[in-house]
């Protein structure tokens, strides 16, 4: 799985296959142990070792190590890709239909029929594999059609919203 974390305002790709983990392309020698119950953790990096506290936060991490904190977001790329999302054509009063990238739970649907929408806006809230990820609006529109609720399982490729 690749991830996309940012510190101090650089980013950074993470994958992470099979035990291995490769930094920005490059293979790293990487070693995270929790040490006791709480959130302190010994990281071995190259032969280097670091004691750090992590605490999970939405989005991301909070890292302090060496007594300098840092707020590191952190992005899978299933999520980063959903976030994104194709652009759609900037024709509006065109029928885009918004479908389910990934089966899930519909969490929220921020958004009601009638309502304009703005490019980027999140239209659905859906849950896959204990993660929430927000299903954006691809253009500025509005919206013909919710065909889903707060509950409501739905398959990949599922019609969620349909823009004009």
């Amino acid at each position: 799985m690749k991830y996309i974390a940012v510190v101090k305002g650089k980013e950074y790709q993470i994958e992470i296959d099979q035990g291995a983990v490769i930094l920005d392309g490059e293979p790293v020698s990487a070693d995270l142990e929790r040490v006791g119950e709480g959130n302190l953790y010994s990281l071995l990096v190259d032969g280097k070792s670091y004691e750090l506290i992590a605490s999970e936060t939405l989005g991301g991490y909070i890292i302090t190590i060496g007594g300098i904190k840092y707020e590191v977001p952190v992005t899978d790329e299933r999520t980063l890709r959903l976030s994104r999302g194709g652009k759609a054509p900037e024709r509006h009063g065109k029928r885009v239909e918004i479908k389910s990238p990934i089966p899930g739970l519909i969490v929220k649907v921020p958004v009601e029929e009638g309502e304009e929408v703005e490019e980027s806006q999140p239209l659905v809230i859906l849950e896959a594999m204990k993660m929430e990820n927000e299903i954006r609006s691809p253009r500025k529109g509005t919206v013909k059609e919710v065909r889903v609720s707060p509950g409501v399982q739905v398959g990949q490729g599922e019609v969620l919203i349909v823009l004009e």
